[in-house]
């Protein structure tokens, strides 16, 4: 699904808010544009000499970007290599390899027209991906396949780590090794036609603090080197030749967002509780090992969700036990004391795992993914079980189970982690016999059996984003029925009131854990229902708790008690509304921005 993009007027843009904060300067237009290929024909004579230059294009791009990581070696950043090791791992991949050699030498075409082919399989591949998130990660094969392509036809790789004048980078698309580069003293921020908020780049950009306006589609050929340009990448909005009277309003919502983003910075170190004492949990939901320091720079306690995803973007093939345990032991260790909940593989393996040969599915989102697919891939399952116990003897880890919809899956799930955990017990290899296992509740199957859930599980997460789209039956990527995705809906209440019923009667914790748990205003409900444990993307961490500890419990209950009569998600907006502008109107304000 391609990024919507709105002209309000002249000069003025809107399209993802890939990363907050406002930046006004001049334009440095970068040259990122796709490499024209045309196709042609060649005889059986010129086939190794073309195979040769599609190896010697490769082989330089992978001299490029070991450079860039040397450079990177002396510099803050070096801790973001992973994403150049993905990009190096992407240059061994054997289909692309194989698949473009075997196309220059049986369909006798140019080296660049037989790559372009093997990159719009990926493409379509990647195209058909529901999740955002792993849906971006086909951007990542583009990019290398752009570096090549750029190498077989010997043109410059424009660098943008020596500008000489604060600038904001408008380009195609940008690399993470673009990004990585970023010198924050000159580049104040940066646009793009393509991209989306999860994408690496995407990611990046916040690590760095960088505002960041993404999927524009056609900005590129809108602009000019040293053109003035604002843009907002808290609402995505991109203004180019800004009128006099709009860039004194930016100057002034910068102002006031840059100053209450260094008042937000006073709550990183305090603690989460309420004005009357109750104590909050505030967690980080990350997608990359390298965003643990932005949550630990916002305060988080722990890490409330990784998404284990990210382990399988690199190949075609599934990573290994120790490519896992690695990866786990390294942001397991950075964390400690702190715990890290490891969520297993929530993918579909048809797209990604290549050596699985699942069928296509009509309806993927209800089909066999997440637990379902590791159920049905026990090895791949027990691989990554394996290497996540192992991880645990080296901090806090808890263990999640996603997309549960009965207690016959977790049994199940159990019984195959007590299988492995005697193993491992046989084979002297130290893990934590006490890990706490839990569950996303996140199916409207988990709700109704979650007195029966909790029975057999050490704590709930409440994957607020899959709920509300499952329990609403509404596709919040589907323009035309977003607008049903209601938060706030007396049913979404309902049922998490429910789910924290039944764990407080089981004795055991519940944690809010998506964008819900991010927003202040359902943070003060979502508290009055029992949940003391709150996980969210990191930019949230600080404004929430500044709220909370604002907050009295009783004004909570009674708020609480109040919702729970209104029969419509406007009703109970409107009460929200209310409730914050009365205790909260300066904040509120904020919000606005």
């Amino acid at each position: 699904m391609t990024n919507s993009v709105k002209t309000d007027k002249k000069g003025t843009y809107h399209a993802v808010a890939a990363s907050p904060g406002i930046a006004i300067g001049e334009v440095y237009l970068l040259d990122r544009q796709r490499i024209t290929v045309v196709e042609y024909d060649i005889n059986a004579e010129q086939v190794a000499a073309e195979i040769d230059t599609f190896h010697g294009a490769v082989e330089k791009s992978r001299q490029q970007l070991r450079e860039i990581q040397l450079q990177l070696s002396h510099h803050t950043q070096s801790e973001h290599f992973y994403i150049i090791d993905t990009q190096l791992m992407i240059l061994d991949d054997e289909m692309l390899l194989r698949g473009t050699t075997q196309l220059i030498a049986q369909k006798q075409i140019n080296a660049s027209a037989a790559l372009k082919r093997i990159l719009k399989q990926f493409r379509d591949a990647f195209e058909c991906i529901e999740d955002e998130y792993l849906r971006e990660r086909g951007s990542d094969i583009e990019l290398v396949g752009e570096r090549i392509l750029r190498n077989i036809r010997g043109k410059h790789q424009q660098q943008i780590h020596s500008l000489e004048r604060k600038s904001i980078i408008v380009a195609h698309d940008l690399s993470p090794a673009d990004t990585l580069q970023m010198d924050k003293e000159q580049v104040i921020g940066f646009v793009t036609d393509l991209g989306g908020r999860t994408s690496h780049t995407a990611i990046l950009a916040r690590s760095l603090g960088l505002p960041a306006v993404v999927g524009l589609e056609t900005i590129t050929s809108e602009v000019t080197t040293g053109m003035a340009i604002i843009i907002d990448g808290s609402h995505g909005d991109v203004v180019l030749e800004p009128d006099a009277p709009t860039l004194q309003r930016y100057l002034e919502k910068k102002r006031r967002y840059e100053f209450y983003q260094q008042h937000l910075q006073t709550f990183c170190e305090l603690p989460a509780c309420t004005a009357d004492g109750e104590k909050v949990t505030l967690q980080a939901n990350i997608e990359l090992p390298e965003e643990a320091d932005i949550a630990l720079n916002n305060g988080a306690t722990g890490i409330g969700l990784l998404r284990t995803e990210f382990m399988y973007m690199a190949g075609t093939t599934p990573p290994s036990e120790e490519e896992q345990f690695l990866g786990y032991k390294a942001l397991v260790e950075k964390i400690h004391p702190s715990p890290v909940t490891i969520r297993t593989l929530d993918i579909g393996g048809d797209k990604f795992v290549q050596d699985l040969s699942l069928q296509d599915e009509a309806n993927p989102a209800m089909g066999l993914r997440s637990i379902r697919l590791s159920l049905h891939e026990q090895q791949l399952f027990r691989i990554q079980l394996r290497a996540i116990l192992r991880a645990s003897a080296f901090g806090v880890v808890r263990l999640m189970f996603p997309m549960i919809s009965g207690v016959a899956e977790v049994r199940a799930c159990r019984q195959i982690l007590a299988d492995i955990m005697a193993q491992l017990r046989q084979e002297n290899v130290a893990f934590d016999e006490k890990i706490a296992v839990g569950i996303m509740i996140e199916t409207p199957s988990a709700v109704f059996l979650a007195d029966l859930l909790a029975r057999e599980v050490d704590f709930f997460s409440v994957g607020t984003n899959d709920l509300i789209q499952y329990c609403l039956a509404v596709d919040r990527s589907n323009e035309h029925v977003a607008y049903l995705y209601e938060p706030c809906h007396p049913a979404i209440l309902r049922a998490l009131k429910t789910i924290s019923d039944a764990a407080k009667k089981a004795g055991i914790s519940a944690c809010i854990c998506g964008e819900m748990a991010a927003e202040p205003m359902y943070s003060l409900i979502l508290l009055a229902m029992g949940y003391t444990e709150m996980s969210m993307n990191s930019c949230g961490l600080s404004r929430v708790k500044k709220i909370l500890r604002q907050w009295h419990t009783k004004d909570g209950h009674e708020l609480l008690q109040r919702i729970l009569q209104r029969s419509t998600a406007a009703e109970i907006a409107a009460d929200l509304r209310s409730t914050v502008e009365k205790y909260f109107p300066d904040d509120m304000q904020e919000w606005e921005i």
